[in-house]
């Protein structure tokens, strides 16, 4: 009554289930290895900040914003991107899994909270923010969700900022964990423009300054630089384009919202950085190689037994199997495992497992 439909859909969002487990999920490093890391809720919480302050500045809608940044990574399975490549293939054969289809799987029919609908019941404009990626295949199957991704159109103004301040998210943190964690230093990141000149400046006006609060402000900037960059690049193709409905922004050949080409070449620069120092550490990868294990030996079982599966998840298995045959099944054990948080799916391949338990 006292709401918009898009501060609803950011309520239900806040108040799900699927959102309160992103606080056990990994972002990066798992999270018992230690607590200052971010997890997928962080993240989240990051990503709707940044995302707010944006769509302030070129005056979008903040509430459409922050919901599609609190629920983007709501189908993110336990692990981070180790444990979605891992029940990817576990599900090849029953269609693949995807998290930005899951989290919208996730608002749409697994969250079961309300007595009139199954899901969250969110506005259209917060779903298609959701679906960031899309193939051919599955959005033929989305009905108009999936219109723009076979007409090659693009989505709303505020889901376009939104992707682009998650990247700005999660680079610039990834660089505060990895520092923290020892696993990349100050002196190899030199190596990227991005984070050289912010260091520099930094130094340069506060050599005094202590080395932990010396990133804390290195990483402010990052943020800071590419926020500015970004609203004052999308200022101006919105001004020389002026789309005056939504369907001039669909109907546009490219993002309205968007880096600089010298903004976007670095980004790509600190993103390449990351993805060969830090995501390929060699202790990252001994924790993904385990992910992936635990994964993949999880799904093996309910799959071939839905006995294992607690009381819920068995009965929602053999529903859809009586629908679906052999891929309802495969659906509803991936349902349950990318539900999971890491220290549940830790716990369930104990009890799986382990016959001391």
């Amino acid at each position: 009554m006292y709401r918009t439909e898009f501060q609803r859909d950011r309520d239900r969002i806040i108040h799900s289930a699927a959102f309160r487990r992103l606080e056990y999920k990994t972002q990066v490093f798992v999270n018992h290895e230690g607590d200052l890391f971010r997890t997928r809720l962080t993240h989240s919480i990051e990503v709707a900040q940044v995302a707010r302050s944006i769509a302030r500045a070129l005056r979008l809608n903040e509430d459409l914003t922050e919901g599609i940044a609190l629920a983007h990574d709501l189908g993110h399975t336990p692990f981070g991107h180790a444990g979605q490549d891992a029940l990817n293939a576990c599900m090849q054969e029953f269609g693949g899994f995807e998290h930005n289809l899951q989290s919208l799987r996730v608002v749409d029919e697994l969250e079961e909270r309300y007595a009139e609908f199954p899901g969250l019941n969110l506005t259209f404009e917060t779903r298609e923010g959701i679906l960031k990626h899309c193939s051919r295949r599955n959005a033929e199957r989305l009905g108009e969700l999936g219109r723009r991704f076979l007409e090659r159109r693009q989505p709303s103004l505020e889901a376009q900022l939104t992707n682009l301040a998650d990247e700005i998210a999660y680079n610039s943190h990834d660089v505060d964990d990895g520092l923290r964690s020892g696993l990349i230093d100050v002196d190899a990141l030199g190596e990227v423009d991005l984070f050289r000149e912010q260091y520099e400046t930094v130094r340069r006006q506060y050599p005094q300054l202590a080395p932990r609060r010396t990133i804390h402000e290195v990483v402010r900037r990052l943020i800071g630089c590419q926020v500015i960059d970004l609203v004052e690049t999308s200022q101006s193709a919105l001004g020389e384009v002026e789309p005056d409905n939504i369907e001039a922004v669909r109907n546009h050949d490219s993002p309205l919202i968007t880096f600089s080409d010298p903004m976007r070449e670095r980004n790509l620069e600190l993103k390449r950085y990351l993805r060969n120092n830090l995501y390929r550490h060699y202790r990252v990868h001994r924790m993904t190689a385990k992910a992936a294990r635990t994964i993949s030996a999880l799904f093996e079982a309910f799959y071939a037994d839905t006995r294992l599966l607690p009381d819920e998840a068995r009965l929602q298995a053999q529903h859809l199997e009586a629908r679906q045959g052999e891929h309802g099944r495969a659906r509803a054990v991936a349902d349950y495992i990318a539900g999971m948080t890491d220290r549940y799916a830790i716990a369930e391949y104990d009890r799986v497992f382990n016959p001391a338990i």
